[in-house]
């Protein structure tokens, strides 16, 4: 890819360890652009602003507002519901998963993860959306 050429998606990531969004930022960065928030707030403040990724990747626990109440806000709004979620969390809990799921994530990793698994789940997803596009 030429440097010049932008990126074709953009990934938010809504992450509040530090750790965490340097991993992501450097298995990601070179297909994808990077956006990164450390709060559910700061992510919907940077949505509202115009900013919509093909993808967000969210954090579970994190303070004041969690992943499942970021997943709440995008279903509440036609605009933003579209917008595919993957849920990274420490827990590894079924109903944790389920709840998220049925919220409306598309996907839910486990941490520790394995970087060439959220990969291709990523790509996985961004498959059936352009699928999606080019069938309308």
């Amino acid at each position: 890819m030429d440097k010049l050429e932008a990126k074709p998606f953009k990934i938010l990531v809504v992450e509040d360890d530090p750790f965490i969004n340097v991993i992501i930022k450097k298995i990601l960065s070179a297909e994808y652009e990077i956006e990164i928030t450390t709060t559910v707030l700061k992510a919907l403040s940077y949505l509202q602003k115009g900013n919509i990724p093909n993808l967000i990747i969210s954090d579970f626990n994190m303070p004041n507002m969690s992943g499942l109440d970021l997943i709440v806000q995008l279903q509440a709004s036609d605009f933003f519901k579209p917008i595919p979620i993957i849920i990274l969390s420490g827990e590894d809990n079924s109903d944790t998963r389920i709840k998220c799921l049925d919220s409306g994530a598309d996907d839910y990793v486990v941490k520790p993860f394995n970087p060439a698994e959220l990969q291709a789940r990523i790509r996985a997803i961004l498959r059936r959306i352009e699928k999606i596009h080019r069938a309308i």
